[in-house]
């Protein structure tokens, strides 16, 4: 991309419906190997679209900084191909890919201001003086760091160095900011706070971003997408709606929030389904693509989706129940979390219920009950 001396270096914010900026990443066939018992990229395939916030998420190990690391040509390709608008750069260095990036642990120059940090980037490509200035005073507006030019790192707080950094990455105007765990070593506030200056960032620039996190929240806070990594493939892709509400496999349903879990074995489903001694309606929009064509399946049921009642009679018609007792109760402040034991087996289970429900004691006998088109049938 071409680097421009306008004014307007940085765009506005992007209106609904606007084409965005940034370049469309794609990924075939994409293999790293280090010669151990498995891959650690193993055949990764997947397209991000230009103004896209794709989010790669999963456990350690997973997979998804490494494939960060391709793409950003940090590590080299094992097999497959990793092109940028169309164009393959698989063998190209990375300063050669025009991609800007952040790291969690800044990577500031501790001699350099912070007018010296940002524009680093900008004098290693020869940009004029009056050019860089502009530049830098614009980017440190976005960030929302006016006056603290001449500040060196270590007069900023954490959250603050990490914002010098972000400027840094972009005020090149780069294809795609590449972000690598970037809020992880913040407190919980302050990453919250970052979250949202990322998310208005990323409208305002409208340019490519993929974040790497292994915080389900914050994956579901940020993207327009999520690519959820296991054991060195892509397990899903959707939005975070959909990986939430309609999780193709049960390391999806485990991975994105809490679930209630109830394995069918290799009994299988039809238009009802068994566990223990009940049996239980099956709406066949819940069913997952591939649920039952391996050895068995599972029935996901979300917390918030579990009622429970001591009254068996006040359950409406066609829903799903299964016995109960409360095993615990936590107060989650504008929620409670009623801690279960289901079925003659006590499996493990959750409940969300009202913060100022105070009906439901540690011991009581119940009923869980759920609709079943509120239910997700899983490959197990």
């Amino acid at each position: 991309m071409t680097i421009s001396n306008e004014k307007s270096v940085l765009p506005g914010k992007v209106s609904p419906g606007a084409v965005r900026r940034g370049t469309q990443i794609r990924l075939t066939g994409v293999t790293k190997d280090y010669g151990l018992a498995l891959p650690a990229v193993n055949n990764v395939s997947l397209t991000i679209e230009p103004g896209e916030f794709m989010t790669f998420l999963g456990p350690s190990g997973s997979g998804k900084t490494t494939t960060l690391n391709l793409i950003a040509g940090f590590d080299t390709l094992s097999k497959g191909t990793i092109a940028l608008n169309g164009t393959d750069v698989g063998t190209l260095p990375p300063h050669k890919r025009n991609l800007g990036m952040l790291f969690q642990n800044y990577a500031l120059f501790p001699h350099m201001t912070v007018a010296q940090n940002v524009g680093y980037p900008l004098r290693e490509r020869k940009m004029a003086k009056t050019d860089i200035a502009r530049r830098v005073s614009d980017v440190l507006d976005l960030v929302r760091l006016p006056g603290r030019d001449e500040n060196y790192p270590a007069q900023l707080s954490g959250g603050q160095q990490q914002r010098v950094a972000l400027a840094r990455a972009i005020v090149f105007q780069p294809e795609a900011l590449l972000l690598d765990e970037p809020l992880g070593a913040l407190d919980r506030n302050l990453r919250g706070t970052l979250q949202e200056e990322i998310r208005r960032i990323h409208r305002e620039v409208g340019s490519t971003f993929v974040f790497v996190t292994h915080d389900q929240d914050e994956a579901m806070n940020l993207s327009d997408r999520i690519a959820l990594f296991n054991n060195g493939c892509i397990e899903q892709v959707g939005t975070p709606e959909q990986l939430y509400r309609a999780p193709e496999t049960l390391f999806t349903a485990k991975f994105l929030g809490d679930s209630n879990v109830f394995d069918l074995g290799d009994a299988g489903f039809g238009t009802q389904a068994g566990w223990e001694d009940r049996t239980w309606s099956v709406d066949s929009r819940t069913v997952a693509s591939h649920a039952g064509v391996l050895s068995h399946a599972a029935i996901v049921v979300r917390p918030e989706d579990l009622m429970v009642t001591r009254d068996p009679s006040s359950v409406p018609a066609g829903a799903n129940t299964v016995s109960a007792s409360v095993a615990d109760l936590e107060y989650m402040g504008s929620y409670r979390t009623a801690l279960l034991h289901l079925g003659r087996s006590k499996l493990r289970g959750r409940a969300r219920i009202d913060a100022s429900d105070s009906l439901l004691n540690v011991g009581d006998s119940i009923t869980a009950w759920w609709k079943p088109e509120r239910q997700r049938i899983v490959s197990a």
